[in-house]
């Protein structure tokens, strides 16, 4: 089966082919670099996504912080992931790359905030 799809890895956005009909042997055409091949062979395979998402701060200056996977996670694992953002509160003080939630979903990619919060004294 040919598939047609544009390449995120960089600026270029490649239009690429992929020929997925032989799964041991997947065809990749249109790309400028080895990385859209590399791109197609894992979207076909094993596609895997970055997450983003906020999560409630207690005595922070401001009330969330944004957070995001370290790194891309089995696109599957999305929405169980974000079920279990949902019910994480932090304190402040919270530091840019702070582990919010070690090995979401038994992936072993941590969510990390992506913003400094700082503690409110009252």
């Amino acid at each position: 089966m040919s598939r047609e799809m544009i390449c995120i890895n960089c600026p270029m956005g490649c239009r690429l082919t992929v020929d997925d009909a032989d799964k041991s042997n997947i065809k990749v055409a249109g790309n400028t670099c080895p990385r859209g091949v590399t791109y197609a062979v894992n979207e076909i395979t094993a596609p895997k996504r970055m997450v983003t998402g906020s999560v409630k701060v207690v005595g922070g200056n401001i009330p969330m912080v944004s957070v995001k996977t370290r790194e891309a996670i089995p696109k599957e694992l999305i929405f169980d992931s974000l079920e279990i953002l949902k019910k994480v509160t932090l304190t402040a003080p919270v530091h840019i790359g702070d582990v919010v939630v070690a090995d979401v979903c038994g992936c072993g990619v941590d969510f990390i905030a992506t913003k400094k919060v700082d503690s409110v004294s009252r």
